[in-house]
């Protein structure tokens, strides 16, 4: 049965952040809103917990999981940026944006493309994301919390505990989110490609 916190989306209380994050290093999938729609978010190096994450999804390894990163600096330790590339990240965050790049060795093997070596990252613009990662003091590794036979995410917490309570360990309940996932922005090539166009302003790639 899954814990279920009300955090308020602009102030958090930090008792439930800290509380959050024992549930995250002990093991647990959490629920938690974004900017974009609501993910789920486990510890980037407990294989246990990304394989529960996956299975949750209904993904496999070739599905890209996203890095949940505290500022540019965080995701500079996990990719590899050019100046270009460093540029095109600036001007997009913190936002609903997710970048896939080239992984640098700090990102376990499991966890990367397969076949590309490459790893989603993404700077959340929200306060119950931003204080969870200031409090665990790395990424969080995470995915749109869209159910298999589904096409959209869900923003609602409540409906989230009803189809989830005895799957995963805590909703964090922040109030609604949009019902669109992150724009996805594959920046390994020459020219910044949409694999998937979501919440914000696409232009800034064009």
């Amino acid at each position: 049965m899954s814990q279920y916190f009300q955090i308020h989306p602009d102030n958090p209380q930090p008792r439930l952040i800290r509380q959050a994050v024992q549930i995250v290093d002990a093991g647990g999938i959490v629920a938690l809103p974004t900017d974009s729609s609501y993910a789920l978010v486990c510890h980037l190096d407990d294989k246990s917990a990304v394989d529960r994450l996956r299975r949750i999804r209904g993904v496999d390894d070739r599905h890209h999981l996203t890095l949940l990163c505290r500022d540019l600096s965080e995701i500079a330790n996990y990719a590899k940026v050019d100046n270009r590339q460093y540029r095109l990240l600036k001007a997009a965050t913190p936002g609903p944006y997710t970048f896939i790049l080239e992984a640098t060795r700090e990102v376990p093997r499991r966890l990367s493309h397969p076949s590309r070596k490459t790893i989603g990252l993404r700077v959340p613009e929200h306060a119950i994301a931003h204080a969870l990662l200031e409090e665990l003091k790395q990424p969080l590794l995470g995915t749109t919390l869209i159910l298999p036979g589904s096409d959209l995410p869900l923003n609602e917490a409540e409906d989230i505990r009803e189809q989830l309570e005895k799957q995963i360990d805590l909703v964090i309940d922040g109030g609604s989110c949009s019902r669109l996932p992150t724009t996805v922005v594959d920046l390994t090539t020459g020219t910044p490609e949409i694999v998937r166009e979501g919440r914000g302003d696409i232009s800034l790639f064009r």
